[in-house]
């Protein structure tokens, strides 16, 4: 399966997303009011990061930092990994598994199209099986077309 495929079967493939200078507190409400985990950070176009609840909770709760203060670019994931819309599904689980996080960017020819989480991933791998299973229920007892 590719990250296509993942995308195109979400019900929802919008991409919220906030300025490097919004502030923490504010990136936390559309977080809550989206119920997301992740925003993508995008300053005139571009993507140039990403804020989740885990750099919050590391990056702001744990340093004693205000969120009413402190903008997203100072705690934000700079550096973003991110995935192709024609990578296959394994190497999003990779990537995931090998750098611990939960979110990933997709570009399409370097524009970004939409953003997939580890609950995207284990959804798309259940669905599969589940369809893998019952095929060969329907070939052992000679139903299959």
């Amino acid at each position: 399966m590719k990250i296509r495929q993942i995308i195109q079967g979400k019900k929802i493939n919008a991409l919220f997303s906030v300025t490097s200078d919004t502030t923490v507190y504010n990136a936390l409400v559309e977080m809550a009011n989206k119920n997301i985990g992740a925003v993508l950070v995008i300053d005139e176009g571009k993507l140039s990061g990403i804020f989740s609840e885990r750099d919050y909770a590391r990056k702001i709760v744990l340093k004693g930092l205000h969120s009413e203060e402190t903008l997203v670019k100072d705690v934000m994931t700079a550096n973003v990994i991110t995935i192709e819309m024609e990578d296959k599904l394994e190497l999003a689980m990779q990537i995931m598994s090998e750098r611990h996080i939960r979110h990933l960017p997709v570009l399409e020819n370097g524009v970004l199209s939409g953003i997939i989480s580890i609950n995207d991933v284990v959804s798309s791998i259940i669905k599969e099986q589940k369809a893998q299973i019952e095929s060969l229920q329907g070939y052992i007892s000679g139903n299959y077309a």
